[in-house]
């Protein structure tokens, strides 16, 4: 039985300061080298006791911690990632919700709370950005208890009142908060510690507050046994000399080089022999390291390591890790992998196709498409192959011929095929961007189709021959045309005032180019096959677009015509009912 150090989930809104607190600790910026600096997957940092108190300094007054240090896990903060904080939440003995001072609650914040609700997570709130309040004093790596003792009485009470709209807002989700140092009974009371991220102001508050909080009120929890260990795999990647990894968190038991252990992956749960135990130094990223990994025969929770097996590279990012030795059966650890592995996402087949590197990220994905109101067809975690391809251009909806794919790359000649079958690749490795980009392809993909339906049936148009701007008299006639009603294309027939049809419009020319179609106001060059200019037509005719007469009755009813098509049409009905009253009438 040992004591092992607390893991603590930061959670919280995008862009509110939490990898950034988390940089200040361990001296790098693993948050600059995010895409779109914000974090997309879980990450882990262990922080020694050594290095808390250094950081403490003064405000521990010549007294110690009892805990081996803290595990931090860096959540993502978009609200899309409410399945991964989830995650976080549910490894976290303690959490940190990192709120900004000028925003306040956001979405992602209330969603953050109702996660540590839901699992029971004690927390404290880092009140970031302090130093955003203007003239507030600011001085590197200050305790907050310390800085606040400079600052001017209107900045106090600047803060204070954004304190105590903070204080009422947590008030109507259930809880009691105070800034920490007029906090009696932490057991009922939320502390909040003031803080500037960047700079380091207020840092010392905040690891001191979760040491202390976290040894005096969960030190029995924190026991633990020399039993086969658990975690949850992060990360699945290739990296040049070491092959498929797997970044991990170990939150119970340990884990040693050459065990065996039942992960979940693409298919059904498999056994791995663990080859290489990696793990980051203390202070360093597992993510993102600075430092080299050292090469290790044993990890005792908690902690976060890097894994290394032979045959892993089917293994799923946010799959669970289990050792089997002999108080645990492989049997029973292929079940709850199996268990903690299906993915809760609901599939129609009047859907899209989606693919991730990760459970999460793809549960994070159906959230966001199905706030939009958007169906998921098939949902899978892996890079983009040709039978994705295959499957998506089976769809005959074109509106369904779009595959969305997060932090993955297709395989080799996968872009060349999708292309040769007409299907959508959007891939990003930040998910609501992707969202946003397949609702941009979305609409436009929706006015195509709405343009070529329209442009499927002959529209109401007619046509001036312009004076002066005959260059061809036969075979074809070619002419100046100005378009003045509905829009011409080729294959057209066209037609006089008096309803004879006089040929077939066989290419239309706009500036020396050739076009498909020409709308109202366009000048083009025009050329027909059939009649003879001086015989059939004139300069200054108008003629007209010769409609099908059973097209007529979907024009009237359903043709979306603008007034002058309409007014064209009405001419063309008068036109060809002098000859035939009832034409068109269906």
């Amino acid at each position: 039985m040992y004591i092992r150090q607390p893991i603590v989930s930061v959670l919280g809104h995008v862009d509110h300061g939490k990898t950034t607190f988390l940089d200040r600790i361990r001296g790098g910026a693993v948050v600059d080298r995010e895409a779109g600096k914000i974090t997309q997957h879980i990450g882990a940092t262990e922080v020694p006791t050594e290095a808390i108190e250094k950081v403490c300094g003064k405000l521990l007054d010549g007294k110690g911690f009892s805990l081996p240090g803290l595990l931090f896990i860096d959540t993502p903060g978009h609200e899309s990632f409410t399945s991964l904080r989830a995650r976080g939440g549910s490894l976290a003995d303690i959490a940190l919700l990192v709120i900004d001072v000028m925003e306040g609650l956001k979405p992602q914040t209330i969603e953050s709370i109702n996660i540590l609700k839901q699992y029971k997570t004690p927390f404290i709130i880092a009140l970031n950005k302090i130093d955003r309040i203007n003239g507030w004093k600011v001085e590197e790596d200050q305790p907050f208890i310390l800085n606040v003792k400079e600052q001017d009485d209107l900045l106090l009470e600047e803060l204070d009142r954004r304190i105590y709209s903070l204080i009422g807002d947590l008030a109507s989700h259930g809880f009691n908060a105070d800034r920490y140092d007029r906090v009696s009974d932490f057991t009922n009371t939320i502390a909040m510690v003031p803080m500037a991220a960047r700079s380091g102001l207020g840092v010392p508050d905040a690891l001191m507050l979760l040491m202390g909080l976290a040894q005096r009120f969960l030190e029995g929890k924190l026991e633990t046994e020399e039993v086969p260990g658990e975690g949850t795999i992060l990360e699945v990647k290739e990296e040049k000399g070491l092959g498929i990894t797997m970044d991990t968190i170990i939150f119970s038991g340990n884990i040693r080089k050459g065990d065996l252990v039942v992960m979940g992956t693409k298919g059904e749960p498999r056994e791995f022999r663990i080859k290489s135990l990696l793990k980051p130094k203390p202070m360093d990223e597992i993510r993102d390291p600075r430092e080299k990994f050292d090469n290790v025969g044993e990890v005792h929770a908690a902690a976060g390591v890097k894994i290394l097996a032979k045959g892993a590279d089917d293994v799923l990012a946010g799959a669970p890790i289990r050792v089997v030795r002999d108080e645990v059966t492989l049997e029973d650890a292929i079940l709850e992998v199996q268990r903690l592995t299906e993915v809760s996402i609901e599939l129609d087949p009047e859907g899209i196709h989606v693919k991730a590197d990760a459970i999460g990220s793809l549960e994070a994905m159906s959230k966001l498409l199905e706030q939009q109101d958007v169906k998921i067809s098939k949902a899978d975690v892996g890079d983009i192959s040709e039978r994705d391809i295959k499957d998506v251009a089976s769809y005959e909806d074109p509106l369904k011929r779009i595959l969305l794919a997060f932090n993955i790359k297709p395989l080799p000649d996968v872009e060349r095929m999708a292309e040769e079958e007409d299907v959508k690749i959007i891939r990003n490795n930040v998910i609501y961007k992707i969202i946003e980009d397949y609702e941009e392809w979305s609409r436009a993909k929706k006015r195509e189709l709405d343009d070529e339906r329209r442009q499927e049936y002959a529209h109401p148009a007619k046509i001036l021959v312009m004076r002066d701007h005959i260059f061809r008299i036969s075979k074809p006639a070619v002419f100046g045309a100005r378009v003045l009603a509905g829009r011409v294309r080729s294959h057209q027939k066209v037609m006089r005032e008096d309803g004879k049809v006089i040929g077939k419009i066989s290419s239309i020319q706009l500036e020396k180019k050739t076009i498909k179609e020409a709308k109202m106001g366009d000048e083009v060059a025009m050329a027909i096959e059939g009649p003879m200019v001086g015989r059939h037509f004139n300069e200054d005719d108008v003629l007209y677009i010769e409609i099908p007469e059973g097209k007529v009755p979907f024009l009237v009813k359903k043709g979306e015509l603008t007034m002058e098509e309409r007014e064209t049409l009405e001419h063309i009905l008068e036109i060809k009912r002098r000859e035939k009253p009832t034409w068109g009438m269906g």
